[in-house]
């Protein structure tokens, strides 16, 4: 698929934050600032090779900066942009559509 070639708005958007570890990012961003190891830790399962990549993918597309703090050791810290926060209904809805999948399936959230 060529960049800008899509045969429907769903896949311009899930190719923004359609990563294994994307949307929950933008989840945990909405609520405040995080570093790499505070992302690193909320998501625990996730690879920091991935996680590190993914991020750098929601930086390009305008959805998350990323602020590099000058002391020693560096601290880098990602927030949402004001483009990126317009996502916040988009994952709120993915979120209630989740915990009633969870409900259907009969387990629990880790997040509540």
């Amino acid at each position: 698929m060529k960049a800008y070639d899509y045969d429907c708005p769903i896949d311009a958007a899930l190719e923004v934050i359609g990563g294994k570890w994307k949307a929950s990012c933008i989840y945990y961003l909405l609520e405040k600032p995080q570093r790499f190891g505070e992302l690193m830790a909320l998501l625990e399962t996730a690879s920091s090779r991935i996680l590190s990549k993914q991020l750098k993918e929601l930086e390009r597309d305008g959805i998350i900066s990323r602020e590099v703090f000058p002391q020693s050791p560096p601290r880098v810290e990602y927030q949402l942009t004001d483009y990126g926060k317009t996502l916040a209904p988009v994952i709120d809805s993915i979120c209630s559509w989740g915990e009633d999948r969870l409900e259907r399936i009969g387990k629990t959230s880790v997040y509540n």
